[in-house]
Order: C-alpha cells, then structure tokens, then sequence
C-alpha cells in the first residue's frame, strides 16, 4: 500500500475510504513509467485512463492547423491528467501528453474507474470534486486570458505555481499563457513592480 501513498493522500484530503475500498482502488492503478519526450496521449487514440503524476512532470496540448502548439495544462507531482473530452466520451483524443520529463504515472481505466465510483459512494464523491475543481480553474484561466495582459497572466502564474515556472522549459509556459517565448522572456527579464 506504500507504493500507493500519493495518490492515497491526495484522495484522503477530501474523502474517507476504508481500507478494503482503498485495496479496491489500488487494485485498478497500472504503474507506467515514461522518458522525457515521449507521448502518454496522442490525438486519434481513444483516452483510456485519467492520469496521476507521482514523478515527473507532463503537458498537454493541442496542435493547432498551422501546427503551433497550445499548451493546455501542465503538471508535476500530485496532478491529473488526461484528455478529458477523449476520455468522458470514448472518441479520438485531439491532444498530445508529453513527458517534460522522465516521470511515473498511475493510469486509471475509465471503465475501471465507473465501476468503481458506482460501488465507492467516497470515490464518486471524490472524482465529482476533482471535476468540479478543473471545471473552476479552466473558467478562471479563461478570465484571465480575456481579462489580463501577458505580463499580469505570467505574474499570476508565477505567483501560483512558482514550482512550476522554475522547472519547465520556458516555451512551455508561454505556450500555456498564449504569448511567445521571445516576450516571455522579456517579461521575466523586467524588474518585479511591488504593490
């Protein structure tokens, strides 16, 4: 059960399971590992699993018509992911996951866990708040991005995620924030305003 402790803990900050719901649980995780660069997710492959980072860190994205890419999210320790349209409704996937790293993941089969949500009344408790939380954070991003310049959508980034900004590549970050990594790198070479 050790080996299970992260993704334990981060359900045991919101639920309670008991010890056989949790030897149920675990019992559906597939341990992968995965090098730096390589793809968890690619666009015409149903998304099979939702996704827990215990090392590494990972990106999704998505390749525009002129093959620019947008960063959708970015994770490290503690984080899901998946391509959630793919995933909820069994179609193609239309993002890539890469590894931004060389990371672990425990993947979790949709059906996998349906079936168990259905039996796990804590579970269903548990991914519907996890759901709701991606749902807030994408409403918030977007705000931001309609609402904020650059510079005041990387400070709020950086403010948030600091473990984040100093560890993946610079590209990747502003490809999350939608401006190029030439003003990006602009914008952290100006000195911080203080308020």
């Amino acid at each position: 059960m050790e080996k299970y402790s992260p993704i334990l803990n981060n359900i045991a900050r919101y639920v309670e399971l008991s010890d056989r719901e949790k030897e149920l649980f675990t019992s559906i995780i597939k341990t992968t590992r995965v090098k730096k660069r390589q793809f968890i997710i690619q666009p015409g492959f149903v998304c099979e699993h939702r996704n827990y980072i215990v090392k590494g860190a990972v990106r999704v994205f998505h390749l525009d018509e002129h093959g620019k890419e947008h960063t959708v999210s970015i994770g490290v320790e503690d984080y899901f992911f998946a391509d959630f349209k793919s995933l909820i409704n069994q179609e193609p996937a239309t993002h890539f996951a890469e590894a931004l790293e060389d990371s672990i993941i425990f993947q979790l089969r949709y059906e996998d866990i349906e079936r168990l949500c259905a039996e796990i009344h804590g579970l269903a408790q548990y991914f519907r708040w996890l759901t709701e939380k991606a749902f807030a954070n994408s409403r918030n991003r977007i705000i931001s991005s309609i609402g904020k310049n650059s510079e005041a959508r990387y400070l709020e980034y950086a403010e948030k995620y600091p473990h984040i900004v100093n560890r993946v590549p610079q590209y990747v970050i502003a490809s999350y924030l939608g401006i190029s990594a030439e003003f990006l790198s602009k914008i952290r070479a100006r000195p911080i305003k203080k308020s």
